[in-house]
């Protein structure tokens, strides 16, 4: 038994002076409580309590150990109430991380629109710098951390966002030059810009699935970032994320390609600590967060659906 349960059942007869009345406030049996207290002496190797059938009194030594033992009990309970106010309260800090291609837009407007409605957080938000071993962000002083993959650990709790669209792009230059694809399987016949951290193409058309393999591209990076640069340069076709062309798609600096092929949604995922270990700041910012991305969704995502359409009609 822990020495602190052991403690507080000694200062709850102290105070009682009955060891019914303290096991009943303690929430357990009469008999563990007198099991605690006979095991303090034992350890102690001093007499606390003298019992008769009517009476409980303390001894000098149990007088003195039961001051202490209440002092050392008062300092645990305030501090872990400190504690607790700290974490369900809405101030603090909060650090944050994100990959670079959409923390630099979607999730840092939302942490900005955050930090306006709780100015008592502080936050610290990092983007870029990390790698697909994101999950490690805890031993890097991270509240929470923003991924587009399934991280399968059980010392970390996910909770989906948003689901992110994403489109085939090419620059009209490019498309001049090597030919509207109309199937997929065409764009094996096209240089391909390929994100390596991704360079599988998750594809539907015409109700059929194709995972494509960009296994020999002619401009591969792990930054979305660069690969939308190298779109608009010509280079080649590259699979984007919508939220990062949507401006580029809606005044022609880039093109669908294949307006009537389909690409699956990926989920923006938030990674965090679980349990109880999951402060109210974390918990108001994922709330906050996931609603921003729901009331943001239908505007993200018009121009660029409108653009289509007139594609795929031309």
């Amino acid at each position: 038994m822990d020495q602190l349960t052991i403690m507080r059942s000694f200062v709850g007869v102290t105070k009682s002076r009955s060891f019914s009345q303290a096991a009943r406030q303690l929430g357990i049996s009469g008999s563990l409580v007198s099991r605690h207290v006979a095991e303090l002496e034992r350890a102690l190797g001093v007499h606390l309590v003298n019992r008769t059938a009517r009476t409980i009194s303390l001894t000098e030594a149990g007088s003195r150990y039961a001051e202490f033992a209440s002092r050392i009990i008062d300092e645990i309970d305030r501090e872990e109430a400190q504690l607790r106010g700290l974490r369900d309260k809405a101030e603090g800090q909060l650090a944050i991380i994100s990959p670079k291609w959409i923390g630099s837009n979607d999730v840092g407007d939302a942490i900005v629109a955050f930090s306006v409605k709780y100015p008592k957080i502080h936050i610290r938000f990092e983007v870029g710098g990390m790698s697909e071993r994101s999950y490690e962000f805890l031993d890097q002083g991270f509240d929470v951390a923003f991924h587009t993959r399934h991280v399968r650990d059980c010392n970390l709790m996910l909770r989906k966002i948003a689901d992110l669209k994403f489109a085939l792009c090419a620059a009209p230059a490019y498309l001049h030059r090597a030919g509207q694809p109309l199937q997929i399987t065409d764009l094996s016949e096209h240089d391909c810009l390929a994100n390596t951290n991704d360079p599988i193409w998750h594809l539907s058309q015409g109700g059929h699935d194709v995972h494509l393999k960009v296994s020999e591209p002619v401009y591969s990076s792990n930054s979305y970032l660069t690969l939308r640069k190298a779109a608009i340069a010509g280079r080649g076709v590259a699979l984007l994320p919508m939220r990062l062309v949507s401006d580029e798609i809606a005044d022609g600096t880039l093109v669908n390609v294949i307006p009537d092929v389909d690409v699956p949604d990926r989920p923006l995922y938030a990674l965090h600590s679980p349990g109880t270990q999951t402060t109210a700041r974390v918990r108001l910012f994922l709330d906050f967060v996931s609603e921003w991305f729901r009331k943001q969704a239908p505007q993200a995502t018009a121009a660029p659906q409108a653009k289509l359409a007139a594609v795929k009609s031309a």
